[in-house]
């Protein structure tokens, strides 16, 4: 449940992105309130990426519109990037493998690549990563090395490195990649734990696949070739005209349990 009056964690207005006198982003406008939990889906080429990278302040609107970050268009960046945690694949292997994981899940605490110890970790601080790795289901983990973790662990791992600096919004960057179905089933179980019990929390959840889009991301934002072509209630905007738009295929929707399972015709 989300407060309609309170300060969004993310209000796109009217954005606009170039590269190369090309338009990446056209338009956009876009607010996330606390927390909510968004998917974002749409083909390769769409503009999600860009889209990431002025969400986080990577990059800034250089085509016009404004963006504001908990009410406010002018922020600390090294606040910023504490405040919004972006999990990607590519993370992973810029962990150190044989960091051990409690380690890396320490290092979100100041957002940093790789642990180092400048001063002994406070007990608050401990427990903190013990609750982040617990409430992914991966406290066990804590003494293992990170490159000797399946690819899920290492997802649930990173996300836990996230919540260590107590982040209002989370973006999951296609965490699904690569996983087995078992893997991918266990992973967004997580997911959906997380989201239905940190109230504190938005996530963001980007990815091609609907069927990844767990019941607990109930707003959905579509993209293609660089605009938003729908956007709202996930079971409003997952409709078989919508798919057939931004992926040139007919496509059945098989609702089961919450979940959209497409099907070619």
């Amino acid at each position: 449940m989300t407060d309609g009056n309170a300060v969004p964690v993310l209000d796109l207005r009217d954005v606009t992105w170039l590269a190369d006198d090309r338009v990446i982003l056209d338009a956009i406008t876009w607010r996330v309130a606390p927390g909510e939990h968004w998917a974002i889906l749409g083909p390769n080429g769409a503009g999600k990426t860009t889209l990431l990278r002025l969400a986080c302040g990577y990059v800034w609107p250089n085509g016009g519109g404004r963006i504001l970050r908990g009410g406010a268009e002018l922020v600390d960046l090294r606040e910023l990037r504490r405040s919004i945690g972006w999990v990607t694949s590519s993370l992973a292997l810029q962990i150190p493998r044989d960091e051990l994981v409690r380690h890396t899940v320490l290092s979100g605490q100041s957002a940093q690549i790789g642990y180092i110890e400048w001063d002994p970790p406070s007990e608050d601080d401990l427990a903190h990563a013990r609750i982040c790795l617990d409430q992914l289901g991966v406290l066990h983990l804590a003494d293992r090395r990170f490159g000797t973790l399946s690819q899920g662990e290492q997802q649930k791992v990173l996300i836990a490195r996230a919540r260590m600096s107590r982040p209002l919004l989370i973006i999951l960057d296609e965490p699904c990649a690569g996983m087995d179905p078992g893997a991918r089933e266990r992973f967004l179980s997580s997911i959906q734990d997380l989201a239905t019990t940190q109230q504190d929390l938005s996530l963001v959840f980007v990815t091609h696949h609907i069927e990844e889009i767990m019941p607990a991301f109930s707003k959905t934002l579509v993209l293609k070739a660089g605009r938003i072509i729908r956007q709202g209630p996930t079971a409003d905007v997952l409709q078989p005209a919508v798919l057939q738009e931004i992926y040139g295929v007919p496509m059945h929707i098989h609702p089961c349990a919450g979940r959209y399972w497409p099907v070619c015709c």
